[in-house]
């Protein structure tokens, strides 16, 4: 399955995505190709894939990506061929994505598609963890606050929806919301084949 987390920024969805990643080693990262710069601490090609903005508009222009986003004057995409491919093979994927890269996907991926938006506990909460984690200057701030509304407007859109307040109630929702899809009669291939062989030997 591709399991998509979004929210507005500083609503935890990083923190959660890494918390799973640990826990889980059936799922994966989708890796983003994206134009803006690494911040302290990220790896080229584990993080991100850092390219300027022609190598972007080349990928792009090939049909590469499955699905882009500009946000905040970077652009943000996913290679398409080896999110395909590991489906094909029954990898189960994490997408740290916004909503329009969820809207692209489940254009193309409905059927595999998991959506789970992220909520701030309160509008106070999210500003001040923007600006604990002194990542973005002042006007980067104010620019995700006042984006901040936009975002959440989609949160209908979502399949599931966890509300931030407690980290480790919230981890362990997106756990269960993991488990439960995996367990859904159509992701379970070879299920008929097994309960047939099953009846003929009762």
């Amino acid at each position: 399955m591709v399991l998509v987390l979004s929210s507005p920024s500083g609503a935890g969805k990083t923190t959660l995505a890494q918390r799973l990643l640990a826990e889980d080693q059936d799922i994966v990262l989708s890796v983003s190709v994206t134009t803006r710069a690494p911040r302290v601490g990220e790896v080229d090609g584990k993080d991100y894939f850092f390219v300027d903005e022609a190598e972007f508009a080349s990928r792009r222009e090939a049909g590469e990506l499955l699905e882009w986003a500009e946000v905040f004057g970077n652009l943000y995409g996913t290679p398409k061929a080896h999110v395909e491919s590991g489906i094909a093979a029954g990898s189960d994927f994490l997408f740290d994505i916004d909503w329009q890269g969820a809207q692209q996907i489940a254009e193309g991926m409905a059927q595999d598609l998991v959506r789970v938006f992220i909520l701030p506990p309160s509008g106070a909460v999210l500003e001040e963890r923007l600006r604990l984690r002194a990542q973005d200057s002042e006007l980067i701030v104010a620019q995700r606050m006042a984006r901040a509304s936009d975002e959440i407007s989609h949160w209908a859109e979502y399949d599931y929806v966890i509300v931030n307040d407690n980290l480790e109630e919230s981890s362990r929702a997106l756990s269960s919301i993991l488990m439960a899809e995996r367990h859904k009669r159509e992701r379970l291939h070879g299920l008929s084949d097994f309960v047939r062989d099953m009846q003929r030997a009762i």
